[in-house]
């Protein structure tokens, strides 16, 4: 443990300059040294100091195209259909270019219409009765007592349900009274529970079906070893999934259903079951999300074994999706905990330093969603009213972060060129 020593003020001192750095507009240039050329150095903007390829802003076409399949089908109420894309996806371990499921992907956009009229119910501040708030739903349900034999469509149904009862839980969404909103949140997940609970037979071959069920813990308290054993059982499933992984590591922590102690040992457990997949990687994965958002499990975190799974994550999947996910995460998501716990800062800063690598040695094009996503702490429940604004505003971090790691080549009067060959160097 640290005490008031000069190595406590000089993790002080890194942690104000960090600070520092992030609270800059991203409009504002990098700074340059006083002495001439200074004010030409001033008066550039990061996007003349750094070139580097930028990906659509909308998003991975594969995920794209998997959620418009799925909205599609829905709209036309081909639900044979649907439910057989789904089925296919699912049973093919089909997966887009980022790594997300194709099953989930064609789930979430055959639900979208339904969920979002919801939520924007929700944001207008309807009334808690209002017909609005359950007509989605209510048509939903007519579709699964049609087809009440399909697990597919059942599961559909559910998923729904959760995602309405995560936006009632979101105080931003919420018109009625917080007691209120809870227990209309409680019973979407009510719902859910008894959707699913017929279908926990099928369940067991099947990653989204799986899945389905584990979301469900999202809602409840269940005990550490329920959770755990569910969440192993899918991971199993479909070890290539991060998320999985990642949720089974935010519902160790000691706010939902486990402990600290449960939290390591499930890490070092998922390690060990991914291996073939992910090297040390699953350790990673695991505390990924959980040491972002609370600050004893940062401190607690092993942060040698963090940082041989990071380089394992990286040798196992080196796609430009994966390293801007990572390169987020190290320069913007850990680094938002920073200067509110000495002990937590510790791990934070050490691992934050692999930004260096991930974006010098592996960087080649910027994904501004994902950096936009890492803003918000890759909260898969904040709102976004514009694409394209959300977009933005990862794209301006996302420059700033990355021009804090070529600070003095910038302030020396370089450019910084990102090319599937490697950085290039040339003076401004």
């Amino acid at each position: 443990m640290l005490t008031q020593s000069r190595q406590a003020r000089d993790l002080l001192s890194r942690i104000s300059d960090l600070m520092s750095r992030s609270t800059r507009p991203a409009s504002r240039p990098v700074p340059a040294p006083a002495p001439p050329p200074a004010d030409a150095l001033l008066n550039r903007s990061l996007e003349d100091s750094l070139s580097i390829p930028i990906r659509s802003a909308e998003g991975d076409p594969d995920c794209l195209q998997a959620q418009d399949r799925g909205q599609f089908l829905a709209r036309q109420e081909r639900w044979e259909d649907l439910s057989s894309a789904i089925r296919e996806a699912d049973q093919s371990r089909a997966a887009a270019r980022c790594g997300l499921p194709l099953a989930d992907l064609i789930a979430y956009g055959a639900r979208a219409d339904v969920v979002n009229a919801t939520e924007h119910a929700l944001a207008e501040q309807k009334d808690a009765g209002n017909r609005s708030l359950i007509r989605g739903l209510m048509a939903f349900e007519a579709l699964r007592a049609e087809h009440r034999h399909d697990p597919y469509l059942t599961a559909l149904v559910a998923l729904a349900h959760i995602d309405i009862g995560w936006a009632w839980r979101s105080p931003g969404n919420a018109p009625a009274a917080p007691a209120s909103s809870q227990r209309r949140c409680a019973a979407h997940f009510d719902r859910a529970a008894a959707l699913l609970e017929p279908i926990a037979e099928d369940s067991k071959d099947s990653p989204f079906l799986k899945s389905a069920q584990c979301a469900l813990f999202a809602g409840s308290t269940s005990g550490t070893l329920p959770v755990a054993d569910a969440f192993g059982a899918l991971i199993d499933l479909a070890p290539a999934n991060h998320r999985h992984m990642r949720t089974l590591g935010t519902q160790m922590l000691p706010r939902c259903s486990g402990s600290y102690a449960a939290l390591e040992l499930e890490a070092r457990r998922t390690a060990a079951r991914t291996a073939q997949t992910w090297g040390a990687g699953g350790y990673t994965w695991v505390y990924f999300d959980a040491i972002a958002i609370d600050d004893q499990a940062c401190a607690r975190v092993d942060t040698r074994f963090f940082l041989d799974g990071l380089r394992d994550i990286v040798q196992a999947n080196p796609s430009q999706e994966m390293i801007n996910l990572l390169a987020a995460y190290c320069t913007v998501a850990l680094r938002k905990g920073l200067g509110q716990n000495l002990q937590a800062d510790v791990p934070r800063l050490k691992i934050s330093e692999a930004a260096s690598w991930l974006i010098r040695d592996h960087l080649n094009e910027l994904h501004p969603l994902v950096w936009a996503h890492a803003e918000e702490g890759f909260d898969n429940s904040a709102r976004i009213r514009s694409v394209s604004h959300f977009a933005a505003r990862g794209h301006a971090g996302a420059l700033q972060a990355i021009a804090d790691q070529f600070r003095d080549e910038i302030e020396n009067g370089q450019t910084v060129a990102f090319t599937e060959q490697g950085l290039e160097f040339s003076p401004a």
